[in-house]
Parts: structure tokens; C-alpha cells; sequence
């Protein structure tokens, strides 16, 4: 049985490469890829936690997590693809205007 260390030792690679990204990147769709590589990363958490004690907890909350974020990610393309249509741009910088 692997030790729950290394899950949360990939967990906690794989929350820091999704902050890099949205603290690096200048790319609207790359920062929504970012912030869902965050919210797998602390997926992984509550499943490792859950598998450590023994419930389903912590698989229970990642479903909820995931349906949560599957929304989101709906939701943030179809903004993104009409901010894309107004400005023809996928910066940030871009769109910090939002007057129409």
C-alpha cells in the first residue's frame, strides 16, 4: 500500500504547478486549465484522506468538487468566448476595461 506521503506530497506538486501557471501565464484559457490543476490537486487530497481513515468522505466531496467545477469550466469558456468575439484577444490585459 503506498503511504498517503506521497499522495500529498503529488497533490501539493501538482497545486503548485497551477499556481505558477496562474501567476505566469498571459493566456485567459491557460488561467482557467491553472485553476482547475489546483482543484484536482486538493481532488486528490480528500481522496488520499478519505482512503487513510477509511470512509468515503473525502470521495463524496471530490464529486461534489468536480460537478462544481464542471460548471465553472462551462461557465468561464463561454465568457471567455464572448470576451474573445469583443476584443479578439485572449490577454488578460485586455480585458481589464469592461465598459462595452
Amino acid at each position: 500500500m503506498v503511504p498517503i506521503t506521497y499522495y500529498l506530497v503529488l497533490s501539493g506538486i501538482l497545486f503548485a504547478i497551477g499556481t505558477a501557471g496562474v501567476f505566469l501565464r498571459k493566456n485567459v484559457i491557460t488561467l482557467l486549465l491553472s485553476v482547475e490543476l489546483m482543484l484536482n490537486a486538493v481532488n486528490l487530497s480528500f481522496v488520499a484522506f478519505g482512503r487513510q481513515f477509511g470512509t468515503v468522505d473525502g470521495q463524496i466531496i471530490t464529486f461534489f468538487v468536480m460537478t462544481v467545477a464542471a460548471a465553472e469550466a462551462a461557465v468561464g469558456l463561454a465568457i471567455v468566448i464572448a470576451l474573445f468575439r469583443h476584443r479578439e484577444s485572449l490577454s488578460p490585459e485586455a480585458f481589464t476595461n469592461l465598459k462595452w
